[in-house]
């Protein structure tokens, strides 16, 4: 259906349901639209891509519009790379493929400083020619700018694809965790000689991604590839961006290189420390010396989605499969849950012990390798619904996003908090929650390996006691040490004490920080909370205790 057409409907019908009292557009909310096709099968086909590209262009709505009406926070579909299609492109750069996989990277390079554009080719292709592959040649995306805003026509990065050969690499799987070491080798040497404007999409053998600072109805319009028919896939990953931690841009539309992700990061300035934390005892077999040019993991500047996706990508590229990087980054809540198996309570434990969680809230589809996953957060406090028929898993943010015959409906439903749902091509098999948690928690022995930690709720006995036999002069020698003043006793103690409740207040805090105080001030005082920026309700631990915890860990399983 024609997307003008769409809107008109669309306008024609919330009116009417306005007149019946059904609808008001007070009551719409707009965010992040996310969503996913995967054939069951894992069979390629032209079918999925164009249900994907109908399917973005009902997110419509979820994505923010500049006033100019054309310029988008973002939108991007994920696909396979289309071999017939990018063969012939080889073809035309003079070279004839050979019998080992290929490569494609996306890139998007600086556009109006033409040294910076140059500079960035060299730097790309010196990189690739270092790890002993070879470049078939550059490739102009072909693109229709008549579609898009101004805001994007100005901001628009130059959009090219470098086609990549390789004679060492049989296995698709081990190349492309090379290409993600030479990519982020690339990246490093961006950042240190200050190029502005450049970001590679996707590099890889098997999968491309499309992308940028449009509308959700503009893609297929904007980039004229993803309508040839020889673009076919078995999966079609897609986004439409509701920009609300950072500046609208060409490079933060979404989808990432693995993931897209429809909410906040709320503990995110924690998580980029915590990994930050963890680099310097990384390792692993596939990355050998190159360990160094992975870091940083997660890029300073990266959006909250763009820096989960950046820490999915090392776990997947460290041969943990994606419902696993999933679990770990984005546990459900597990703590207090008596109808879980002892099995999968370890599994979490291990996990917890491995990395912090990112918490959302978040609704996230991805793909690697031979899996295709959709999953909530802990409170599952975002949109996921899916539809199951033979063929194919339909899953994202809105119902019916694609038209399908309700007769060949196997089940419809909801992707609950905590909850993940997936295809396994190899397998041709869809994989309920439950189903992925055996899986996992059945693949080693968590309980053997989390037995290594220790509990220090259990070690630490009571001290009740020593506070019953301070006398009163004492304890104010111990208040005073404290630091704590008769406006501490007053508003916070009491009410606790009488009242037995939490203290609240109305009044601002004119109580310089720690750091810049003239007064003596306790170690507590220098650690401020930082509360997240966003609409979702706030939660405590006793009120949500289903999903809270108040224990912390320190360090790692080695």
């Amino acid at each position: 259906m024609n997307s003008n057409l769409f809107i008109s409907k669309w306008q024609k019908n919330k009116k009417k349901l306005a007149n019946n009292h059904v609808y008001h557009e007070l009551d719409e909310h707009a965010s992040c639209g996310v969503g996913l096709i995967a054939s069951i099968k894992g069979v390629n086909s032209r079918n999925i891509v164009d249900m994907g590209v109908e399917a973005l262009k009902c997110l419509f709505h979820r994505g923010a519009v500049d006033a100019d009406g054309k310029t988008g926070d973002g939108a991007g579909i994920h696909l396979n790379i289309p071999n017939e299609f990018f063969i012939e492109q080889i073809q035309r750069t003079g070279h004839n493929p050979n019998d080992k996989p290929f490569a494609v990277g996306m890139v998007f390079l600086p556009r109006t400083d033409f040294a910076a554009q140059e500079k960035s080719r060299i730097i790309v292709e010196s990189e690739i020619l270092k790890e002993g592959l070879k470049i078939y040649g550059w490739r102009h995306v072909p693109i229709n700018t008549k579609v898009i805003g101004e805001k994007a026509k100005i901001t628009r990065p130059e959009i090219e694809q470098i086609l990549i050969e390789n004679d060492t690499y049989e296995d698709k799987n081990i190349f492309d965790t090379k290409l993600y070491i030479i990519r982020k080798r690339i990246e490093k040497i961006i950042r240190r000689v200050n190029i502005k404007d450049f970001y590679i999409c996707s590099l890889s053998s098997q999968t491309i991604i499309y992308k940028g600072m449009f509308l959700a109805e503009q893609l297929a319009n904007f980039y004229p590839d993803i309508l040839d028919k020889r673009f076919i896939s078995k999966f079609a990953l897609y986004h439409q961006r509701y920009s609300t931690n950072t500046f609208p841009t060409w490079s933060l539309a979404q989808p990432f290189r693995i993931i897209a992700h429809n909410g906040e990061i709320n503990t995110l300035k924690g998580n980029k420390n915590w990994m930050s934390a963890h680099e310097p005892r990384l390792s692993h077999k596939n990355f050998g010396d190159s360990i160094n040019d992975l870091k940083p993991i997660i890029d300073q500047d990266a959006s909250d989605s763009a820096a989960l996706d950046s820490a999915i990508e090392l776990l997947v590229n460290s041969e943990r499969s994606l419902p696993m990087a999933k679990l770990i980054t984005i546990p459900e809540a597990w703590a207090h849950r008596g109808d879980f198996s002892k099995k999968l309570k370890n599994l979490y434990a291990y996990a917890n012990a491995v990395m912090e969680p990112w918490d959302g809230p978040a609704a996230l589809c991805g793909i690697y390798k031979n899996w295709a996953i959709a999953g909530m957060d802990r409170n599952g406090l975002r949109p996921l619904r899916y539809t199951l028929t033979d063929d194919y898993l339909v899953v994202g943010s809105e119902t019916g996003m694609v038209d399908i015959e309700e007769s060949k409906i196997i089940k419809k439903g909801r992707v609950g908090p905590g909850q993940m749902i997936g295809v396994n091509f190899g397998e041709s098999k869809f994989y309920q929650d439950e189903e992925i948690k055996l899986l996992l928690s059945s693949a080693k022995p968590f309980e053997s390996w989390t037995k290594k930690i220790t509990h220090l709720d259990k070690m630490v006995q009571s001290v009740d006691e020593e506070f019953r036999d301070i006398d009163s002069s004492d304890l104010r020698k111990r208040m005073a040490s404290f630091g704590w003043s008769i406006e501490d006793i007053e508003l916070i103690l009491q009410p606790m004490i009488i009242d037995q409740k939490e203290a609240t207040g109305s009044m601002g805090d004119d109580t310089p920080l720690a750091v810049l105080s003239e007064n003596y001030r306790g170690l507590h005082h220098f650690f401020r909370q930082n509360f997240s920026q966003v609409t979702n309700p706030p939660i405590d631990s006793l009120r949500e205790k289903v999903v809270m915890s108040l224990r912390t860990k320190i360090g790692n399983l080695s």
